[in-house]
């Protein structure tokens, strides 16, 4: 199928929105605001285009190339855009409503004060992708690589990022209360006055992290390794749900929330003990008859 046939549904859809952004597309890059897409054009080749405020409506965008297009503003409602390369594309302020973007490239994209609520991230690829202030309570992130993304003063309440790889990442300021975190790599990351506030990092490593003055209250940190994280203290970990396994600095203490203190302690074997001396043998002469 040719790269025109492949287009047809969008042409369509764009010559009944907006009278002549057929011609715009398939010339100057340029597409009418407003535009609304429907149907189903995966692996479209929509790289570059100015897309602002389109309306993505139940659409299958599915392995489609958006490449560094502008799509700040746009609305995604209940649309597929699984695998879809939107690496270094602006979708600042944009909506994204039930929509799915698993194992999409979001690498260096913008995504600044955009709505997110629920929407999929499944191994999806954010590295470095800028997500400052976005309001996404309750999106998965699971599997995801996160490394160096910027999640500062956003709202990741309910969110998942389980076994998600956010090395580097910045939490700053962001509220990730009821958030999972389990089994993820969180080394060198940014907390800073996040509201971890009950909160689950069970399983997750955290060497270098920083977390001055981030909440911890009811937060589950059992079996974590904050052993090598920067900007804990005592009253921090009060607040929080350890167990056994949970690793932290030297010098701090972790309680359970059933009040038992679990210490850290080095344990040293003992030498072991001495053989014990030999039995002295005895000869006995038998006895004549």
């Amino acid at each position: 199928m040719t790269r025109f046939t492949s287009l047809l549904p969008i042409l369509a859809a764009l010559a009944i929105s907006a009278p002549g952004a057929a011609d715009a597309m398939a010339g100057d890059k340029e597409v009418a605001r407003m535009t609304s897409f429907g149907g189903a054009c995966p692996r479209c080749e929509l790289s570059g285009r100015k897309l602002s405020g389109a309306r993505f409506m139940g659409a299958n965008f599915s392995g489609a190339a958006l490449v560094g297009s502008d799509l700040r503003d746009a609305r995604f409602h209940g649309s597929n855009f699984s695998r879809a390369d939107l690496s270094r594309a602006d979708l600042s302020d944009a909506q994204m409503f039930g929509a799915d973007f698993s194992s999409a490239n979001l690498s260096h994209a913008q995504l600044g004060s955009a709505q997110l609520s629920g929407v999929v991230f499944t191994a999806a690829n954010l590295t470095r992708a800028d997500l400052s202030d976005v309001e996404a309570t309750g999106a998965v992130f699971d599997r995801a690589q996160m490394t160096g993304v910027v999640l500062r003063d956003a709202n990741l309440s309910g969110a998942t990022m389980i076994k998600a790889d956010a090395r580097g990442a910045s939490f700053r300021d962001s509220r990730l209360t009821g958030s999972v975190l389990s089994g993820g790599r969180f080394d060198g990351a940014d907390f800073r006055d996040a509201q971890l506030n009950g909160a689950v990092l069970s399983g997750a490593t955290f060497a270098g992290a920083d977390f001055r003055d981030a909440e911890l209250m009811q937060a589950v940190i059992a079996g974590a390794d904050l052993s090598r994280a920067r900007g804990l203290d005592q009253g921090q970990l009060d607040r929080a749900c350890a167990d056994s396994r949970t690793r932290l600095p030297l010098g701090l203490v972790a309680k359970g929330c059933s009040g038992r203190v679990f210490v850290r302690r080095v344990v040293v074997a003992a030498p072991p003990l001495p053989p014990p001396p030999p039995v002295p043998r005895r000869l006995v002469a038998a006895e004549e008859r």
